[in-house]
């Protein structure tokens, strides 16, 4: 039986490890070769461990187990020349594109008037720009492939504000305005442009030793682990869970990619847990 996306190209930034890669293998599950990219190197403003080469290795490797094909690049979000040319190389070798997830993103906290240029720099430049640079450099392909589907992630984040995050709400909401800017530029190719919001997912980017610091300064630090701090997460949600799985988000990234969704365009998907419910 073919799957959902049975001889579809898929552009995934941000695919070494966490949501990028939960995206890449969900939609080769389904049928799709992909085009991957990562930074794959540390950044100075951002409080936990990033990817490595070796992630994005991984990543190559199970999506080879789907027997589906993968063209991989080490390269940074904030270089759109970069994007251009993975873009190029991956259709020269897999023929088209029809899907891209612009999923490339960083985490980092502070108050406003504490953030620094750098983290502030730092986060536009990856969490927008970034975007913006993905969008952009995948246009041509889609436009000749005569139809495509843009998926943006984005976060609760970029629909209501959340202290000591300012610039990531900033950043987040931006992706908002280019994914709405997208959609309408675009439907005449149709080309289609959404995102999708999570709450806290089952990763790297919330779980490390900073953002427990951020969700449990009232504790002693060797108390402030992922187990203990498990109802504090749970209480942000309407749903009984602390967080949801990549995979969860991969689902509605599958979805908006599919023909299922041929005409869902400009819109904005939560997989929140209701967390939004209780703002």
């Amino acid at each position: 039986m073919a799957g959902r996306l049975e001889g579809k190209v898929a552009f995934i930034t941000g695919a070494a490890r966490g949501q990028g890669r939960s995206h890449a293998v969900r939609l080769a599950e389904e049928g799709a070769d992909i085009i991957a990219i990562d930074i794959c190197q540390q950044m100075d403003s951002v409080p936990y461990q990033m990817a490595t080469p070796e992630d994005l290795a991984q990543t190559v490797k199970e999506v080879e187990a789907l027997d589906r094909r993968i063209v991989a690049t080490q390269a940074d979000v904030r270089n759109a020349a970069a994007l251009k040319k993975a873009v190029e190389k991956g259709v020269a070798q897999l023929g088209h594109l029809d899907i891209v997830v612009a999923n490339a993103g960083i985490f980092s906290f502070g108050l406003i008037e504490d953030i620094d240029t750098q983290k502030w720099d730092e986060m536009i430049a990856v969490n927008l720009t970034g975007v913006w640079n993905t969008v952009q450099a995948s246009i041509p392909a889609l436009r000749a492939n005569g139809s495509g589907s843009i998926i943006i992630t984005s976060s609760t984040a970029g629909l209501w504000a959340l202290p000591t995050i300012g610039h990531y709400v900033v950043s987040k909401h931006g992706t908002v305005g280019i994914m709405r800017s997208a959609a309408v530029e675009l439907a005449k190719d149709n080309i289609r442009a959404n995102s999708v919001h999570p709450t806290n997912v089952d990763t790297h980017m919330i779980h490390n030793q900073g953002t427990y610091n951020l969700f449990a300064p009232d504790l002693p630090e060797e108390q402030r682990t992922k187990e203990i701090l498990r109802p504090r997460f749970e209480a942000l949600n309407s749903l009984p869970v602390p967080w949801v799985d990549a995979r969860d988000i991969s689902n509605a990234v599958l979805w908006l990619a599919s023909d299922e969704a041929r005409y869902v365009t400009g819109l904005e998907v939560r997989v929140d847990a209701g967390s939004m419910l209780k703002h």
